[in-house]
C-alpha cells in the first residue's frame, strides 16, 4: 500500500492523483487543498462565460471521486496550517502541486494608486474566490487599461465589456454581476509592449472579443505597420499568422458606433500610473520599437492614456511554501523530473507537478503530461517510500491533532447551497457562494 498526499486539487493535482490510481493499484492519494472547494483555477481562474472550459470540473470530478482518492478541502500546509515535515511522517510520499500563487508587477511609479489593480485581484472577485476582499473595481471609471497580451488580459477585457444579460446566465457572484451591470466604462485599451505577432493571446480568445454585443474592436493600423511580420505573416507560425489575421482584419473595419470600444495597441510600455484627485486618472506609456533581436527598444515618444481603472497581466509567479526549497530567480521549486532537490540531491519522497514545478507556462492540458513524469518519478522510488509495517490512516491522525477536513460530503453541500442561491435569485443556474463564511456555513449545514 503506497499512501500519497497531493497538496492542491487544481489539474495538475487531480491529473497527479489520477495518474496515480491508474498505474498503481495499491495506490492510496489525499488531495489536500486549502479552500473547501476543489478545482483550483478551473473554478477561481477560469472566466465565468467560458462554460465549455469550466465543464473540466466534471473530469477532474470523476478522479477526486474515485475509491481510492480522498478530497481534504479545508488544510492549509505550510506557516498557520500543517507543517511539511508533519505531512512527510503521515504519508509514503508528498507531491506539492500549489500553483503560482501571486502576480507579477509592473515595478513604475503610482503601480499602488487607488484603481490600479493586479488582473488577479479582478478575477478573484468575479470567481468569487474566498480570499478576495476587493471591490468597487469598476465604480466610476469610464475608461480601463488592461496591461498585457496574454489570454487573461483578453479574459478581463472581456469581462469588463459583457452585459449584464450574458453574465447572469453564468455562475458569477450576484455582487459582481450588480457591479457589472452598472458599469460605465465604455473604453477599454489592451496593451502590449511588443508587436502584434508576438503577442501570447491565442486566435481562439482573441476572436471571441469580436464578438461582443454592442461592442467594437479597434486595432491602429500604424502601430501593426511597426511589426515587420504583420507586413507579411506568412512565414509566422499557424497560431502567431491567424492572431495577425485577425488583428489586421479589425485594423480595416470602420467605426460601428457601439456603445463600448476595445482597442487593442501595441509598442507600448508602461513607465507611470498618473494620479488624478488621489486615484489613477490615466497611464503614461513610453512608445517602443522592434530591436532587431527579438525584443523592443524605447524612443523616447510618451503617450497618456485616460483611465480611472488599471488592470496589470503581466504574469503569475510561484511563492516559497514553508518548508520547502525554492529558486527565487525562477519562482519553482528546484527538482529533476520531479523529484525535490534539496542542496542539489533528491529529497526521498518529496515532489512537484505543475506550475510550482515548471513555472506558469501551458494550458490546463500541459499538466496532464507534466504530472505523468512526476508520478513515473515516484513510482520509480516507490521500494523505498513505502513503510513495511501498516500504517494508520492519516485522516486519523489529523482529526486528532485538530485539523477538520472538509470532505467531499462538505463540498457537495457547497454545490446543492450553490444551486438553491441560483435558484432563489432567479438566475436558472448555480451562483457562487460569496466568502468565507458563507462556504463554512454551508458545510456545517451539511454536518448538522
Amino acid at each position: 500500500m503506497l499512501r500519497v498526499a497531493v497538496v492542491g486539487s487544481g489539474p495538475s493535482g487531480v491529473y497527479t492523483a489520477q495518474s496515480l490510481v491508474q498505474r498503481e493499484p495499491g495506490a492510496l492519494v489525499d488531495v489536500l487543498d486549502r479552500l473547501p472547494c476543489p478545482y483550483g483555477l478551473v473554478r477561481y481562474g477560469v472566466a465565468p462565460d467560458h462554460e465549455k472550459i469550466k465543464s473540466l470540473q466534471n473530469n477532474l470530478r470523476t478522479v477526486l471521486e474515485h475509491e481510492r482518492v480522498r478530497f481534504l478541502g479545508g488544510v492549509a500546509v505550510g506557516p498557520g496550517g500543517l507543517a511539511t515535515a508533519r505531512l512527510r511522517e503521515l504519508y509514503d510520499a508528498v507531491v506539492y502541486c500549489v500553483g503560482a500563487a501571486t502576480d507579477r508587477h509592473l515595478g513604475i511609479p503610482g503601480e499602488e494608486l487607488p484603481g490600479s489593480w493586479s488582473a488577479t485581484e479582478f478575477v478573484s472577485w468575479y470567481s468569487a474566490h474566498p480570499d478576495s476582499a476587493a471591490g468597487g473595481f469598476v465604480l466610476g471609471a469610464r475608461s480601463a487599461v488592461v496591461i498585457g497580451v496574454g489570454n487573461v488580459a483578453v479574459d478581463v477585457t472581456r469581462m469588463l465589456a459583457r452585459g449584464a444579460a450574458e453574465l447572469s446566465r453564468t455562475d458569477i457572484p450576484q455582487a459582481a454581476l450588480t457591479a457589472l451591470a452598472a458599469s460605465g466604462v465604455s473604453d477599454i485599451h489592451m496593451v502590449g509592449r511588443r508587436g502584434p505577432s508576438q503577442a501570447r493571446f491565442t486566435t481562439k480568445e482573441l476572436r471571441e472579443l469580436g464578438g461582443l454585443p454592442d461592442t467594437e474592436v479597434t486595432v491602429d493600423p500604424a502601430e501593426l505597420a511597426l511589426d515587420p511580420d504583420c507586413l507579411d505573416p506568412a512565414a509566422l507560425p499557424a497560431a502567431q499568422r491567424r492572431n495577425v489575421e485577425t488583428l489586421r482584419n479589425w485594423a480595416t473595419l470602420p467605426p460601428s458606433g457601439a456603445a463600448r470600444r476595445i482597442r487593442l495597441r501595441f509598442f507600448l510600455r508602461p513607465v507611470e500610473l498618473l494620479a488624478d484627485a488621489g486615484r489613477v486618472g490615466a497611464v503614461r506609456f513610453e512608445r517602443t520599437a522592434p530591436d532587431g533581436h527579438g525584443g523592443v527598444r524605447g524612443t523616447g515618444q510618451l503617450e497618456d492614456i485616460e483611465a480611472q481603472l488599471v488592470l496589470r497581466s503581466v504574469g503569475y509567479r510561484g511563492v516559497p511554501l514553508d518548508g520547502l526549497p525554492f529558486d527565487a530567480e525562477l519562482g519553482v521549486v528546484p527538482h529533476r523530473a520531479g523529484r525535490v532537490l534539496r542542496e542539489g540531491m533528491p529529497a526521498p519522497g518529496e515532489y512537484v507537478a505543475g506550475w510550482i514545478k515548471r513555472g506558469p507556462t501551458g494550458v490546463i492540458g500541459t499538466n496532464r503530461p507534466d504530472a505523468k513524469e512526476t508520478v513515473t518519478s515516484l513510482l520509480e522510488d516507490a521500494p523505498m517510500l513505502v513503510r513495511h509495517e501498516a500504517s494508520e490512516d492519516p485522516l486519523l491522525a489529523l482529526r486528532a491533532e485538530g485539523v477538520k477536513p472538509v470532505e467531499w460530503a462538505g463540498w457537495e453541500a457547497i454545490e446543492r447551497a450553490e444551486a438553491e442561491l441560483g435558484a432563489s435569485l432567479g438566475r436558472g443556474g448555480v451562483v457562487k457562494l460569496p466568502g468565507w463564511e458563507a462556504l463554512r456555513e454551508a458545510v456545517r449545514a451539511s454536518r448538522a
